[in-house]
């Protein structure tokens, strides 16, 4: 049996032919993996008709005028109705966020969503995203072992862009693939 080897901070980059429409083109970010779980984050959907300011608005936050332009993302089919603001680590709620990977963090509360449009004490880099994407015990890996995704680095600049329907292209790209070289067939060899 191989060494566990945890992907936090990582990318998973759907391949062609996945299987899953809900995964079709999927650039997901890992938050958490152990052997019994993984969690990701999915960072190239927005959803349909909803974007910060509406949010804000529903949950009684004051809502600048420029949260009305940023999008909200579908993290994952898990728990869509439950928010989860990613972030950089220049903004740390105290017993509340999860840092993670390279400069990155994660946090589930409204004073995360407060922050997050605080141009002066709020991290520099966010988006909110509704639901997640999970794996139970040995699921990923084997999802991997199938040729289901591919791994890359995790760059913030691919994480916080808002060219959402590029970030599959670009998180290939910058593994030296070329889309139209992917086969939809996956398996073992």
């Amino acid at each position: 049996m191989a060494e566990f080897q945890s992907l936090v901070g990582r990318l998973l980059v759907a391949m062609p032919g996945i299987g899953d429409p809900r995964f079709e083109h999927a650039v997901i970010l890992v938050c958490a993996h152990e052997p019994d779980h993984a969690m990701g984050l999915r960072l190239d959907r927005p959803a349909p008709g909803v974007n910060l300011r509406a949010v804000l608005t529903k949950l009684e936050t004051e809502a600048p005028q420029g949260a009305a332009d940023r999008a909200v993302l579908v993290g994952g089919p898990v728990e869509r109705e439950r928010g989860f603001v990613l972030h950089t680590d220049d903004w740390i709620a105290p017993d509340a966020t999860m840092p993670f990977g390279e400069g990155l963090a994660m946090t589930a509360t409204r004073e995360a969503l407060a922050a997050m449009v605080d141009p002066e004490t709020g991290p520099r880099r966010s988006v909110l995203l509704l639901g997640y994407a999970g794996w139970g015990e040995g699921q990923l890996e084997e999802e991997l072992g199938e040729n289901v995704w591919l791994t890359a680095d995790a760059d913030p600049d691919l994480i916080f862009d808002p060219d959402y329907p590029a970030k599959w292209t670009r998180a290939l790209a910058g593994l030296g693939i070329d889309p139209a070289q992917l086969s939809g067939q996956s398996g073992r060899a």
